[in-house]
């Protein structure tokens, strides 16, 4: 469907900012005038209707399109209004969900990220997203405060363990033990260098659990929870030259559940017992975890 134009008064001494015309577009999409899937006029349309030159349009539409309103932008056609994202209260894929989670959470002064899993592999990847935001000046957090638990090397996974008849245990724990701490450095990493290119504080710690979480926590700025489960699958992976058989969970296809305590009473409690959960977990059984 093609939306016809609407006549907008521009006051001719003054030309619109990239910023404003975003601002006019982006009314348009919330009042029900522009509806997903519509097509947009073209840069040509939109610069005769608003006064401005291509440019200024194609700077309004970035901008449009950072924020998830519009789709096929600079792909030779006009974009398009993108389909609203899911709300926060339906659950997504880790990879999909856990990214605008923590963008959002880092969008205050002072971040606190709690996370108990298996790996670091979904916080290593999702946390791209607002480290993305922070380099391009859009947020700018004073402070970045992250405690990660992760399974102890010490102790017999529940998962991945191998089929039975199938590889070694202890190739199995190996791998496992190789991608917890690689995934863990490279999300310290990006972390702190924030200390050096902005000045932000940051602590990265970790505490080793003496058991195998069979779900996976997040807790954003103590107002949030995000709850997956770990569900087991039997698969195969190349590891080292071998073929590891193995029941394993797919961390990054948990649906997470969301719990934010300004949703009502219910995820208030929710969200406040897990984080005493965490804490608890953090100043008792767990031991110090030295990655290596």
């Amino acid at each position: 469907m093609v939306v016809t134009q609407e006549n907008v008064a521009v006051n001719g001494s003054r030309k619109l900012s990239p910023q404003e015309i975003a601002d006019i577009l982006r009314d348009r999409i919330r009042n029900g005038d522009l509806k997903a899937g519509d097509r947009l006029p073209t840069q040509a349309e939109l610069a005769e209707e608003f006064g401005v030159e291509r440019g200024t349009v194609r700077q309004a539409l970035r901008a449009l399109q950072e924020d998830g309103l519009l789709t096929n932008v600079s792909k030779g056609s006009p974009p398009r209004i993108a389909t609203p994202a899911p709300s926060r209260g339906e659950p997504q894929p880790t990879m999909v969900g856990l990214a605008p989670r923590l963008a959002e959470a880092f969008s205050v002064p002072n971040v606190r990220v709690d996370a108990a899993c298996l790996t670091a592999e979904s916080l290593m990847v999702a946390i791209g997203e607002p480290v993305r935001l922070i380099h391009e000046g859009r947020i700018r957090p004073q402070s970045i405060d992250v405690r990660i638990l992760l399974p102890s090397r010490d102790i017999n996974l529940a998962f991945p363990v191998p089929v039975e008849g199938g590889a070694d245990e202890t190739v199995v724990h190996e791998r496992w033990y190789s991608m917890r701490n690689a995934q863990a450095q490279v999300l310290r990493h990006n972390l702190q260098g924030f200390r050096s290119t902005h000045g932000i504080e940051v602590s990265v710690t970790f505490r080793a659990l003496p058991f195998t979480p069979p779900v996976k926590l997040y807790l954003l700025n103590g107002d949030e929870a995000l709850i997956g489960y770990y569900v087991l699958t039997e698969r195969e992976e190349e590891y080292e030259s071998q073929t590891l058989e193995m029941y394993d969970a797919l961390g990054s296809q948990s649906l997470l559940f969301s719990f934010a305590k300004a949703t009502g009473q219910r995820d208030a409690a929710f969200v406040e017992e897990s984080q005493k959960w965490f804490d608890a977990l953090w100043e008792t059984i767990t031991t110090d975890l030295t990655l290596s």
